[in-house]
């Protein structure tokens, strides 16, 4: 018998259906009456006729015809959202899909692997894993190394052996005490409890991000997890089901308890879960629409799912990775600013950046020397004011090296940082299988990752302050020799003036967002966690500083290819002009 899953406001039905002929419209309307009846005031409405809806797909939001058969046009166990009219402008309105669907209704289930070993996952690997590239597996190693974590705990548990978090309760209750017959409903309480952060929940590449790192700290096989749970999470991470995970709520030490535990959350089968079949629903309902069965933790494991500093960690990785990015694109934006204002390119010359040999300024200076006028690339630009009496430019172009040197020196210490973490066993306690004990310590502390996302918001804000001014530059014809706001009839059009103020705004933003989250404590736990890292604000800022810089830069591309307009029939260089190209091919010129 074919069956449904169906949200309705809110709550998700389980909807059979006895007769494939029936239609979309009787679905529709079988949901709401069982939403109804559920309902002591009826949700409002006097009877299921009063109640006008449409029914859509959750995969991709595809809205259906209510006269088509079911058979026709939805699978067996397929999820669907009725949305009731007048809902949609409702506040309390719950869409079943995250923010950006159109990104995920052309989801492909991946057929590559990644071996994970708990000790050589990179920063691009896990954002490759975020973005769904790839599926995980265990190497033999590995599935070794867990297998034996777990002996210990079992050894643990039938010797009667007290031990945090295994045979007692947690924070403040780490002298009580537990049952030996109560140990398991000790590690569902603890992701119960533990599972109360709020706000907007991770879209659905960092929360597969999160979850790919969860389980590469656990393949390193000091947190007590058994193999047969850790391939169940893995199994669930390959079909893309990813636990419903609130963005605030983690202090950063013990760890991310919060929103490790929403993640735990739904491996177990409880809270909700998303996926690009279901969109989201249920935690139960989802895993049973993959043919997946929730966790049913041992002792222990509920401890070794949250005890860790993974959502610092990943949000960092994503904001290392970005940060690269925006960094080398800031080097072309700003060179094609300086051929547009006609400046030098003396001030890239090799001996001068020798005598101050930081790798940074050396590395910026090299892409200037590469992407500008030279014998292998030519500029036309250049040449046409090689002659001019002007000695030196603005700090803002002459300056680029120094600046945008530093932000690459910075990246990279960060993201050395971030790599050790990736890696590392962050749990409380660790459990040693060649020693055959545990041992309590403070691995959970996320002052590493906190203090070096703080620095890389510092680092690489500086990119859109100095981009801000070169924008400055290029808008005001005093500066550049350009037309004013880069438009030909100014007055009757604005050109780059407003765009330029939201450049500021951004870039003012930025300044109070880089202010250090890390310099932060409150003490937490009835003062047993009496010092914490405040690092999850650190890393969800820095990608929001990482947003601001890529937008600056945007407006200054922007900006750059216009004033280039007014320099034409000359070209620049053949690096430059490739550049303005593909400008060019989505954004024409604004006369």
């Amino acid at each position: 018998m074919p069956r449904y899953t169906v949200h309705v406001r809110g709550e998700w039905l389980a909807v059979p259906c006895q007769d494939a002929q029936l239609t979309v419209g009787w679905l529709g309307r079988e949901a709401v009456r069982r939403y109804i009846k559920n309902k002591p005031d009826n949700g409002g409405f006097a009877s299921v006729d009063d109640v006008h809806f449409l029914v859509r797909r959750c995969k991709g939001l595809g809205l259906l015809d209510n006269e088509d058969r079911l058979e026709v046009a939805l699978e067996d166990n397929e999820f669907v959202e009725v949305v009731i009219e007048g809902d949609a402008m409702s506040p309390d309105f719950i869409p079943s899909q995250p923010e950006g669907v159109y990104l995920y209704s052309k989801y492909r289930e991946p057929e590559k692997y990644i071996d994970l070993d708990g000790d050589s996952l990179t920063t691009e690997d896990l954002v490759n894993l975020g973005k769904g590239h790839y599926k995980i597996k265990l190497t033999p190693t590995a599935e070794k190394k867990v297998q034996k974590s777990r002996e210990v705990i079992d050894s643990i548990i039938k010797e009667k052996t007290v031990v945090y978090g295994i045979t007692t309760g947690f924070g403040k209750f780490a002298r009580t005490v537990i049952p030996i017959n109560k140990l398991q409903e000790l590690q569902v309480n603890l992701v119960r409890s533990h599972s109360s952060g709020v706000g907007k929940p991770l879209i659905p590449e960092r929360c597969r991000m999160l979850l790919a790192l969860r389980i590469n700290v656990l393949a390193k096989g000091y947190s007590g997890i058994s193999l047969e749970t850790l391939k169940q999470v893995i199994e669930m991470f390959n079909a893309s089901c990813l636990p419903y995970v609130p963005e605030k709520g983690t202090v950063g030490a013990s760890g991310d308890l919060a929103p490790l535990s929403h993640l735990a959350l739904g491996l177990i089968g409880e809270g909700k879960m998303w996926s690009p079949k279901s969109g989201w629903a249920d935690a139960k309902y989802v895993l049973e629409a993959h043919g997946l069965k929730p966790v049913i933790l041992k002792p222990k494991e509920g401890l070794a799912l949250i005890n860790g500093t993974q959502m610092i960690t990943s949000l960092g990785c994503e904001a290392v990775e970005r940060a690269s990015a925006i960094a080398r694109q800031a080097d072309i934006v700003a060179a094609l600013t300086l051929e547009v204002l006609k400046g030098t390119t003396k001030a890239f010359d090799t001996d001068i950046h020798a005598l101050r040999p930081h790798r940074g300024q050396i590395e910026v200076a090299f892409r200037f020397r590469s992407l500008l006028d030279s014998d292998h690339h030519p500029s036309e630009i250049a040449e046409s004011h090689r002659f001019c009496d002007r000695v030196q430019d603005a700090y803002t172009l002459r300056c680029c090296p120094q600046v945008h040197g530093v932000v690459n020196d910075t990246i990279a210490f960060v993201k050395n940082i971030i790599t050790i973490e990736l890696n590392s066993a962050t749990d409380n306690p660790m459990v040693f299988a060649n020693r055959g004990e545990t041992i309590s310590g403070g691995n959970f502390h996320g002052e590493y990752p906190a203090k070096a996302l703080d620095y890389l918001a510092i680092g690489i804000h500086e990119l859109a302050a100095i981009s801000e001014r070169r924008i400055e530059r290029l808008c005001n014809p005093s500066l550049s020799e350009l037309p004013a706001f880069l438009v030909a009839e100014g007055g009757l059009n604005s050109g780059f003036m407003i765009a330029h103020c939201t450049a500021a705004a951004l870039v003012s933003e930025n300044k109070a967002l880089c202010h250090p989250s890390s310099v932060d404590s409150l003490s937490t736990s009835a003062a047993t966690e009496d010092h914490v890292s405040m690092g999850g604000w650190a890393a969800r800022k820095a990608l929001r500083v990482i947003e601001h810089v890529e937008q600056v830069l945007a407006i200054e591309l922007l900006a750059a290819c216009q004033g280039i307009e007014f320099l034409r029939p000359l070209k620049t260089t053949t690096p430059l002009e490739k550049v303005y190209d593909l400008v060019r091919s989505v954004v024409r010129f604004g006369k």
